[in-house]
């Protein structure tokens, strides 16, 4: 046996021992090894088309509002309300050839029904007043999609406070429902641990959790003509829209008082 052979039989025989050790200590021992690009890492249509099937036809207007680093391919008109860097972006925008609008998702100046398609991905968790925010969805557009981060999401990654996410979402047949983030909940996990072992470069088994359940991570929601939503705040305040009358009496019911408790259970 040559030299270099002797070499590499010592170093893979050391490397061997040193895995037992390891394995034997309970250590998670992962192999170091590239790994492939998963679905949506680069683009999020890649993971979204997935899940959802867009049906968008040929001559359609189809808005993409706040699209920021990453637009929607099928889009023929691209805004955002940020056309410089923001807090809100964790990437500088794109543009192409492409018509370009700076817009405010909670007051489009476009006429009534004039979208054929609005693509709206990663924008409401932003927004100040998501009632203004979904009533102008419904006002312009004939049919859509909305995506934002699910609360998974923002508390494994920290994103909430890195890029000024006010409201969590949840979507519950054709309704959203928006919950205020408090200081806390915007920290998230406090670690970023879960973000490096996620975006590595290098295979690690944990990263098929992420990469397999798209829907656990992000809320999504397919509309047509309309959808309602729910908004809880902080302030224990609660906004409605589309809902019936019966359902709003039954949200704006207030908690029993210490009086009325006394007096029900004498």
């Amino acid at each position: 046996m040559n030299i270099a052979g002797l070499k590499q039989k010592i170093r893979h025989a050391i490397r061997d021992w040193m895995i037992r050790k390891l394995d034997q200590a309970n250590y998670d021992v992962v192999k170091r090894v590239k790994r492939s690009q998963y679905p949506g890492e680069k683009n999020r249509f890649e993971y979204q088309k997935l899940y959802n099937t867009f049906h968008i036809e040929p001559g359609w207007v189809v808005l993409d509002i706040g699209g920021g680093h990453d637009p929607f391919p099928y889009a023929t008109i691209l805004s955002d309300l940020y056309p410089d860097e923001t807090s809100h972006r964790s990437e500088p925008l794109v543009r192409d050839n492409r018509p370009f609008v700076v817009m405010d998702v909670q007051n489009i100046q476009m006429p009534d029904k004039s979208v054929d398609f609005i693509y709206c991905s990663h924008v409401l968790e932003h927004v100040e007043d998501p009632i203004k925010a979904c009533s102008e969805l419904m006002r312009v557009g004939k049919r859509g999609y909305i995506e934002t981060p699910a609360v998974l999401s923002d508390n494994l990654f920290a994103w909430a406070g890195k890029t000024c996410h006010k409201w969590h979402v949840s979507a519950i047949a054709d309704t959203l429902v928006f919950f205020e983030y408090t200081s806390r909940q915007k920290e998230g996990v406090r670690s970023a641990a879960w973000q490096d072992m996620i975006f590595s470069p290098y295979f690690h088994p944990v990263q098929e959790i992420f990469r397999n359940n798209p829907d656990l991570f992000y809320t999504m929601l397919k509309w047509e003509d309309r959808f309602r939503a729910v908004v809880f705040r902080l302030d224990a305040s609660v906004q409605a829209l589309g809902l019936d009358s019966a359902s709003k009496r039954d949200l704006s019911a207030k908690e029993p008082s210490k009086h009325d408790e006394t007096h029900s259970s004498s």
